[in-house]
């Protein structure tokens, strides 16, 4: 015993310190990062330039496009029909036939075996929340018209013009915004964001480069995140 109290000593002091040093990262990070939500006004201009953004992104294609695949960081496979509303999402040993219009009549999968239990809705809603999130890394920029969203003009620090859009409904977390940084082209090279799962205010993902997909849509699939890389893997859309 005489032994292992000056080892769990040192552990502790370890611990200790590792907590401590990622607490002063945070702070870093906090300090160096944080920015406040940037005032606008909703406008025409606004409007304007959020339209100029669709173009830019082949938003006409985007919407005609019938099948969308892909695979969000490494985890979570889609196959998405946009015509009918239903999605294919995949992780683990588990398959979710997801109709989007109707979660209740969704078919749940472990193991290629329907699953019909207490915890079919449990794993319905997963499916709901990782498709929110990972579909809008894939076609943010054509969700800028969506219900429950405002448009407003930034003026940025090299006197060019940022769109700012806030969510103030649907999705998972109402209330977030992206302030989009575009080219002369209105093309996004970047986003900065306020949302709720993120302490720090404006960390900026980069949208860039741009693929020219079978459909005709723009795609980027992959965005750069502090030090994370966000892959939206193989990216397929075709009608």
């Amino acid at each position: 015993m005489k032994n292992i109290i000056p080892t769990l000593k040192k552990t502790g002091k370890i611990l200790l310190g590792v907590i401590l040093t990622l607490v002063v990262v945070l702070l870093c990070l906090f300090f160096i990062y944080d920015e406040k939500l940037p005032e606008g006004k909703q406008s025409v201009e606004a409007d304007q330039l959020a339209s100029k953004m669709l173009k830019a992104v082949h938003h006409e294609a985007y919407k005609q496009t019938r099948y969308l695949e892909w695979t969000f960081v490494g985890q979570h496979h889609y196959k998405w029909d946009k015509k009918q509303q239903l999605v294919a999402v995949e992780w683990d040993d588990i398959t979710v036939h997801l109709n989007i219009q109707n979660p209740d009549s969704s078919t749940v999968l472990v193991n290629d075996v329907e699953v019909n239990d207490d915890s079919r809705s449990e794993i319905i809603e997963t499916a709901i929340g990782y498709f929110n999130n990972d579909s809008f890394w894939l076609s943010a920029p054509q969700k800028i018209f969506d219900s429950g969203t405002e448009r407003r003009i930034v003026l940025l620090e090299n006197d060019e013009k940022g769109l700012l859009v806030s969510y103030t409904s649907g999705g998972n977390t109402p209330g977030d915004s992206y302030l989009w940084l575009l080219d002369e082209s209105g093309l996004p090279s970047a986003f900065k964001m306020w949302v709720s799962v993120i302490p720090l205010g404006g960390v900026k993902a980069t949208w860039e480069p741009w693929k020219t997909t079978e459909s005709g849509a723009l795609i980027c699939s992959n965005h750069k995140l502090l030090f994370l890389d966000i892959s939206m893997g193989e990216v397929k859309a075709w009608n």
